[in-house]
C-alpha cells in the first residue's frame, strides 16, 4: 500500500507543478492515465469539483486496482473461471447498454403517439350497459331441476314483458344476488368479455328490449339492454405504457436479428 501512496502522491505532484504526463500512477508497472480514472468518474456518474475529494477516490481506485493486480498473481483463484466470468459481465454489459440507448432513442414519447394516433380502432371497444335476472344452473342438476329453473326464467321474463317492472322482478327472482340488489344491473359490458351467447345476444339487442330466456354456463337470463351499444375509446395516457412495451419488443427483436446477420457463426 506503502506503494500507492508514494504513485499517488507522486502522480498529483507531477500535476501540480505542470507536467504534462497523462498519467496519475505506476502500479507494478501497469499506468493508470488521467483518461482512464475519468472515464471511471464517469461511470460512476460523480461530478467533483472538490480537489480532496478527488485525491481520496483516486487513492481508493488504486487501491482497489492494487488489489486486484496482487489477488490475480495468488492461487487463491482459478484464472480460466475468472476470465469466462469477466467475459460474461462484458457480453452482458455490452447488450445491455447497447440496447438501453437503441430503444431509448428509437422508442420515443413521439413514436408512442404516432402508434396510438394510427392505430385508434386498437383501443376502441363496443360496451353495453346491462341488466338481467340469473337462474342459476350446473352441470350436476337434473332435467326436472333444470326445466323448473328455465320455466321460473320464462315466468320472469313473461312478467317482464307484460310491463312489470323489471328492477323489482330481477330482487324477486334473479340468484345473482349481487346485481339483484342494484334492479339486475351488471353495469357496461365490454362486447366478447363475457360467455359468446350472452354477448351475441345483448349486441344485437335495441335499447330497452327484453329477451326470452337465454341459456349459458351460469344459467337462464333474461336480458335487458338498458343503454345501447356504443364505442369507446381507451384514453392515451391509459395505454402509452403498454404501447411503449410492445414497441420496445418489437424493435428490440428486428435489431437483434439486424445485429446478428453482420456476423457469422460456425459450429464445429
Amino acid at each position: 500500500m506503502k506503494r500507492v501512496g508514494v504513485a499517488f502522491i507522486l502522480a498529483f505532484f507531477l500535476v501540480a507543478c505542470g507536467d504534462k504526463t497523462q498519467d496519475l500512477a505506476d502500479i507494478n508497472g501497469k499506468k493508470v492515465s488521467k483518461q482512464t480514472f475519468q472515464t471511471f468518474l464517469k461511470f460512476k456518474r460523480i461530478s467533483i469539483s472538490d480537489e480532496n475529494k478527488k485525491k481520496r477516490l483516486l487513492d481508493d481506485y488504486l487501491n482497489r486496482e492494487a488489489l486486484s493486480l496482487s489477488i490475480e498473481k495468488s492461487e487463491a483463484m482459478d484464472p480460466s473461471l475468472i476470465e469466462v466470468e469477466i467475459d460474461e459481465f462484458r457480453k452482458e454489459m455490452l447488450i445491455s447498454r447497447y440496447f438501453e440507448k437503441y430503444l431509448r432513442d428509437t422508442v420515443t414519447d413521439q413514436a408512442v403517439k404516432n402508434y396510438y394516433d394510427t392505430h385508434v380502432t386498437e383501443y376502441e371497444v363496443r360496451k353495453a350497459k346491462v341488466a338481467h335476472i340469473l337462474l342459476r344452473t350446473n352441470p350436476k342438476m337434473g332435467e326436472i331441476e333444470r326445466k323448473a329453473k328455465l320455466t321460473t326464467a320464462g315466468e320472469a321474463f313473461s312478467k317482464a314483458r307484460t310491463g312489470e317492472d323489471f328492477a323489482e322482478l330481477a330482487k324477486a327472482y334473479s340468484e345473482d344476488k349481487m346485481s339483484a340488489r342494484k334492479g339486475g344491473e351488471i353495469g357496461w359490458l365490454k362486447e366478447g368479455s363475457i360467455s359468446p351467447s350472452f354477448s351475441a345476444r345483448v349486441f344485437s339487442m335495441e335499447q330497452g328490449e327484453i329477451s326470452e330466456p337465454l341459456e349459458t354456463p351460469f344459467g337462464f337470463h333474461v336480458i335487458k339492454l338498458i343503454e345501447a351499444p356504443r364505442t369507446v375509446r381507451k384514453p392515451f395516457d391509459e395505454v402509452k405504457g403498454n404501447i411503449r412495451y410492445q414497441l420496445r419488443n418489437e424493435a428490440k427483436k428486428a435489431e437483434m436479428e439486424r445485429l446478428l446477420a453482420t456476423v457469422t457463426i460456425k459450429k464445429y
